[in-house]
């Protein structure tokens, strides 16, 4: 079982820069792989990066590749975001998830963040 907290949301304005933190609790972060997802009002929950439990491999949405990166210290048990040249529509609720493998698929991850809002103006 995996904890994560998710933190560093805010308001920014477009061509702007935020990072956002995931920090974990529990055994189990340090095999699993960790994903970002986020959840615009009224839309799904989709796919934003991943990494794998070592760090060695990456995975990202067409919509944020070249502006996000998807890093992770095993040590300090954290996963972050780095995410540059936002866009309005980067605007959403921004979830960290732990689970098995990589997957661009919400139901292959077992535990979830509370989420943090970013929105970006324009």
């Amino acid at each position: 079982q995996v904890q994560l907290v998710e933190s560093g949301g805010g308001l920014v304005q477009a061509g702007g820069s935020l990072r956002l933190s995931c920090a974990a609790s529990g055994r189990a972060f340090k095999t699993n792989a960790l994903g970002w997802f986020r959840q615009a009002p009224g839309k799904e929950r989709e796919f934003v990066a991943a990494i794998n439990w070592s760090g060695t491999t990456t995975d990202y949405a067409d919509s944020v590749k070249g502006r996000f990166t998807v890093s992770r210290d095993n040590v300090k048990n954290e996963v972050f975001l780095q995410m540059n040249s936002l866009k309005p529509e980067d605007t959403a609720v921004y979830y960290c998830a732990a689970g098995a493998r990589i997957s661009y698929d919400v139901n292959n991850y077992r535990n979830w963040g509370q989420g943090t809002q970013v929105t970006v103006s324009s």
